[in-house]
């Protein structure tokens, strides 16, 4: 059957401390909400209303929880994981692994006897971490490296002191190059860099590259001596309107800088950090596994399957999403393995066929704006009902 889920939220220093209580209709506590996790990872497991953790269910009998033959496919692990993610400060400049990079680089870890809960590891689990990010208001990102003649009108219309080696580099197409000289120097030299790109864009007198100058100019102000600053030069800056979204896959690039969202992405937690953070920074293990092929459009956009109904096409094979709109009716989707249901705006029942899962016996549960739901890989289609808005996350 479907059951409620109870979720963590993380409390990152990042994150809004207003936009997630006011979506959940409660007080804020002052305290940054960045993220609520909604899945079976084992760091922030959801909780189910017995008190059992879907990661602890998930372990004890994977194929009655995830279906057979889900949990055959990721070997008895719950394929994915959803977040509602609410920024007001930008996260770090960050790429994720592919699945042979996750494989290698955790069994280096596990080999080299760094404690699984490290500051200092790269590598959380073996898993790589493919991830959509939805917009549930205007969003503002970096994301995948700008098509480098793009890169370099910009540079040559701001022209900053001292920029005229990465800007060469730009004009021979050595973009692996650029990005790894300049994130690999220390504070001492980014400073001035970093003081000179910041004059060039208060003292720019022209109307172009406006999203851009204004994100830098921040960057600048917040991050002074920080070497991500530079790499924000390099990325396309998007600004996401509601439900716009990018798709993240291994080895893209990538910066949110603010707003809410809801996110999917393979059940991982493997982040390699090259800047704009107070954690753990690896440059090289982060170029290794970077994609440095530009990226000319980065926003994707739902394609329409049915009437109140839109997916969002990834070719990922850890996750679907589909988004459901209601207006007083219902939609029925059918899905492969476990789903978690998370409603957005307005109220939405949740209703599940089939026999008693092994998670609950509730056969429908009434969800409002933040809240979610779970339902067995063993169960029937998903029908949901009422006024509103919801994401129906599944296996594919």
């Amino acid at each position: 059957m479907v059951v409620p889920l109870q979720n963590t939220i993380r409390d990152y220093a990042w994150g809004s401390p207003t936009a997630l209580p006011e979506l959940l209709g409660v007080q804020p506590t002052g305290e940054p909400q960045a993220e609520m996790w909604m899945g079976a990872h084992e760091s922030a497991p959801s909780v189910l209303p017995n008190g059992d953790t879907l990661y602890d269910v998930v372990s004890a009998d994977p194929a009655a929880v995830l279906g057979a033959e889900t949990a055959e496919r990721f070997d008895g692990r719950f394929p994915f994981l959803a977040k509602l993610l609410a920024a007001a400060q930008p996260l770090s400049i960050q790429a994720h692994p592919s699945p042979e990079q996750a494989i290698v680089g955790y069994a280096r870890d596990e080999a080299d006897g760094i404690p699984r809960d490290a500051a200092d590891r790269n590598y959380k689990d073996a898993w790589p971490k493919p991830e959509i990010l939805i917009a549930l208001e205007p969003f503002d990102a970096l994301v995948g490296f700008r098509p480098l003649g793009s890169t370099v009108a910009l540079l040559d219309a701001l022209g900053p002191a001292g920029f005229g080696e990465l800007t060469d580099l730009l004009r021979n197409g050595k973009l692996r190059e650029a990005f790894t000289d300049f994130m690999s120097r220390d504070r001492d030299a980014i400073r001035p860099l970093v003081a000179a790109l910041g004059f060039a864009i208060d003292t720019y007198t022209g109307d172009a590259f406006a999203l851009e100058r204004e994100t830098i100019s921040r960057l600048c102000a917040d991050f002074p001596d920080d070497p991500g600053v530079l790499a924000a030069l390099l990325l396309n800056r998007v600004r996401l309107q509601r439900f716009d979204a990018v798709y993240l896959p291994a080895g893209n690039v990538h910066a949110y800088l603010r707003g809410l969202g809801f996110e999917v992405m393979a059940n991982s937690d493997n982040v390699l950090r090259g800047g704009l953070t107070s954690k753990h920074v690896d440059v090289p293990e982060l170029a290794s596994v970077v994609d440095f092929e530009p990226l000319a459009d980065p926003v994707l956009t739902a394609t329409t399957v049915s009437d109140g109904v839109a997916t969002y096409e990834t070719g990922c094979e850890y996750f679907g999403v589909h988004r459901v709109e209601l207006a007083s009716d219902e939609r029925t989707l059918d899905g492969i393995g476990p789903r978690i249901v998370c409603c957005v705006d307005g109220t939405v029942d949740a209703v599940v066929d089939g026999g008693v899962g092994a998670v609950g016996k509730e056969s429908a549960v009434k969800l409002s704006a933040g809240q979610s739901a779970f339902a067995s890989g063993t169960e029937g289609p998903c029908t949901l009902r009422g006024s509103g808005t919801a994401f129906v996350v599944s296996a594919r």
